[in-house]
Order: C-alpha cells, then sequence, then structure tokens
C-alpha cells in the first residue's frame, strides 16, 4: 500500500515507510491502561508523509532514518491529520 491509498477508520494491509523525523515520547494513563506513545514522521518511496504512531517499546525501538513494514496496522485519523500504526493485531518490523 501507499500512503495516499490509506483511508481512516480502515485497515492497513502492508505498508513500508521511512522514518524522517520522531518526536517527544509522553506517558500516558487512561482507563484502558498506562504506557508511552510518540509521534513520528514518516514517507513512502513516492515521498508522500504520514503520521506514524509508536507505541510504549516501539518508541525506543524505532529510530529517525529507519525503514519499518507495518502488517495488519490500522489507519485513524486525529485532528485531520491519517496516522497509521500496528494497532492491536498488527506487527511492525525494523527493515535496516
Amino acid at each position: 500500500m501507499k500512503v495516499s491509498e490509506l483511508k481512516p477508520k480502515t485497515q492497513v494491509d502492508e505498508i513500508t515507510l521511512e522514518v524522517v523525523s520522531k518526536g517527544e515520547v509522553r506517558e500516558f494513563a487512561n482507563e484502558r491502561g498506562s504506557g508511552k506513545v510518540c509521534s513520528a514522521a514518516a514517507k513512502d518511496e513516492a515521498g508522500d508523509e504520514i503520521t506514524l504512531s509508536l507505541w510504549n517499546e516501539q518508541c525506543d525501538q524505532i529510530k529517525e532514518g529507519q525503514k519499518v513494514k507495518i502488517e495488519n496496522g490500522w489507519c485513524s485519523e486525529y485532528q485531520g491529520q491519517k496516522q497509521v500504526s500496528a494497532g492491536k493485531f498488527g506487527k511492525l518490523t525494523v527493515l535496516e
């Protein structure tokens, strides 16, 4: 898949992205639990950018400049911007 094909509230079968920049890691706590979250800017091979949401151990695992593959992920929307993540059932793999 490509960033241009992603639609909010839909499953992402497979997408490969390059992490362009990574934001601050934030701690969160709510009724479903607590942990860490981080937003990163990522782009596909066409150069289209999207926000990549990283959760818990992914925050420490992923570095700027790395390529990652998301399988069985999820596309959502926050404040009018599309975001992609591995979601509850997906897998995020570092390719390099």
